[in-house]
């Protein structure tokens, strides 16, 4: 159990510490891996930035990812997404096209703050508050691992192993403090696990970025 995203980043800060790394960047899923992005760059020396990446829901369920799409338009479904009721090639589709928009939304809100960090020959932390089914996370390392990064680091708090196991293959480490084999609820891991807001994350990148420039 975490007290809140703060005490998690911390702990995974403590981890990765010992690591040697490359002219490091902090890369946060938003709006929750923002926090965890902050803290891990303040410890770490690291520039942060965020990776856009969004999650495909289920009809009639919209916390369970069948599926997710990154910032390179390109979707990666899950296994069992046609398993899931009312999942069809129309209904992907039309899932495709409004988390496009978000993606679109958040790049121009957030790259007025925080224009994109090339990534190219560095070491690259990728984090989150926690992982579930792991889609956006993989839709994510899919669109770094073609900007050719020296490594990528995954670094969560909690996922469950079979989760874990999908990222092998899309990166060069992972970090991870809590693997239960039941997951449940990522909140449950959190006695305080309040949402996360847009303005929240561009104070953050606002607040690492005028930290970095002073230093």
């Amino acid at each position: 159990m975490f007290r809140n995203r703060e005490d998690a980043a911390l702990q995974l800060a403590e981890r990765l510490g010992a690591r040697k790394l490359k002219d490091p960047v902090v890369l946060a899923i938003p709006r929750g891996g923002i926090v965890l992005g902050a803290v891990l760059a303040a410890k770490l020396g690291a520039e942060l930035d965020v990776v856009l990446a969004r999650k495909l829901r289920a009809p009639y369920q919209p916390e369970l990812a069948i599926g997710a799409i990154g910032e390179d338009g390109e979707i990666y479904m899950s296994p069992f997404a046609y398993d899931v009721a009312g999942v069809t090639d129309e209904y992907i589709e039309s899932e495709r096209k409004y988390q496009v928009e978000e993606i679109e939304r958040r790049k121009k809100l957030f790259r007025k703050v925080r224009p994109a960090v090339e990534v190219a020959g560095r070491s690259v932390i990728v984090t989150d508050d926690g992982i579930a089914t792991g889609s956006t996370m993989l839709a994510a390392l899919h669109v770094l691992r073609a900007k050719t990064p020296h490594e990528i680091i995954v670094a969560v708090p909690v996922a469950p192993p079979e989760t874990l196991d999908k990222f092998r293959p899309q990166c060069d480490h992972i970090e991870c403090l809590l693997a239960p084999r039941f997951l449940g609820a990522i909140s449950m891991f959190y006695s305080d696990f309040q949402q996360v807001e847009d303005d929240e994350v561009l104070r953050l990148l606002g607040d690492v970025a005028s930290r970095r420039k002073q230093a």
